[in-house]
């Protein structure tokens, strides 16, 4: 009785769908902001998912003690008085024969009058939320996260949102048949003990809820999937693996993107060394023919091997070279490895 008013609530307030109607009054109190609850998917026949309520909340498989301080906002939504016949036939029907609870022989409607006055939207702020969690981690030691791990079409889900009543409410509900003129015949005849059915509730009272799936990474890290698109549930390893294959793999190419960048800036400038060096006249670039200037020297004669030159020896080739000057010194080197030409006489115009 209880559930079909609530299923009818949501149906009526709508909601883009995210709205899910409380099953039980004896559970309407574990439907609370930052309540935790399992979404699992019923079979492949029915298209919509169960809802089960848990005992705990976000910060009971949180590691460590400190409180999620983020605020909640309330505010009235509406004032909803609803009387609706719903007809026992279909798969509508069928559901609600099992909630109202009544004597429905002889019956082919039922009249559903739910009286729940101003009710009230509790929401969490979901940027406050956000930041709060963005450093927090998973106990996956806890009871509900190893269970709900071990089930593959369990998601663990928090409650951003809840929707009470302000006051106290009545519902009540009559099986019939559907008259022709009037809304229903009753059948006094044919004993009519057990047709009618009323409750009272009291104030404060959950009837519709909606939630944000969580999703878990392997290190215990999560994420709140804020819209429809994005699913809950935990990262399997295969997942886990190929993530690091690719973020390894995207490191490597940037790296070498920079090194080939790096060569190519100095290719180009040791292309314009040697460009401007050999269009211009031998007098001004023969500096080592000049006197008082450096003199090449062949390295080998003075026990020293075969090395890549300086100046050009660090581009895309190794350029190797026997030849090198003994008046030059760098990073602490009595001597320097240059080519004969045109290196030795470039280094020398640039020292100058």
């Amino acid at each position: 009785m209880f559930a079909a008013a609530t299923k009818n609530f949501v149906k009526q307030v709508g909601d883009g769908g995210r709205l899910v109607p409380v099953p039980s009054l004896s559970e309407a109190d574990k439907y609370q902001p930052l309540s935790l609850v399992v979404k699992k998917k019923r079979c492949f026949l029915f298209p919509r998912y169960k809802f089960t309520s848990t005992p705990f909340t976000l910060k009971d498989i949180l590691l460590g003690d400190r409180e999620i301080s983020a605020g909640i906002s309330s505010y009235q939504l509406l004032n909803y008085e609803d009387e609706s016949d719903v007809s026992l036939y279909g798969r509508r029907g069928n559901h609600i024969v099992n909630d109202v609870g009544i004597n429905i022989t002889g019956s082919d409607s039922i009249a559903v009058k739910a009286s729940f006055g101003v009710v009230t939207k509790h929401e969490v702020e979901v940027s406050t939320l956000l930041k709060e969690i963005s450093t927090r981690k998973i106990n996956f030691d806890h009871s509900l996260v190893r269970q709900s791990r071990s089930s593959r079409k369990a998601v663990l889900c928090v409650v951003m949102e809840s929707i009470r009543t302000t006051r106290q409410c009545s519902l009540s509900v009559h099986a019939g048949i559907r008259g022709e003129a009037m809304r229903f015949h009753f059948m006094d005849e044919q004993n009519p003990r057990g047709r009618d059915k009323a409750i009272v509730f009291p104030a404060h009272t959950t009837i519709a809820f909606s939630v944000f799936e969580l999703f878990i990474y392997l290190d215990g890290a999560f994420d709140l999937c804020v819209t429809s698109v994005s699913k809950g549930g935990f990262e399997k390893e295969e997942t886990a693996t190929f993530a690091l294959f690719y973020r390894l793999r995207n490191i490597l190419f940037e790296r070498n993107r920079r090194v080939m960048d790096a060569i190519s800036r100095s290719q180009l400038y040791l292309d314009d060394l040697f460009s401007d060096y050999y269009d211009k006249p031998l007098s001004m670039t023969d500096i080592s023919l000049k006197e008082g200037t450096h003199i090449r020297v062949n390295l080998l004669n003075h026990n020293i091997p075969k090395g890549p030159c300086i100046l050009c020896g660090m581009g895309n080739f190794k350029r190797e070279t026997v030849y090198g000057c003994f008046q030059c010194s760098v990073d602490g080197q009595k001597y320097v490895r240059l080519h004969a030409v045109p290196c030795f006489d470039i280094w020398h115009k640039r020292m100058k």
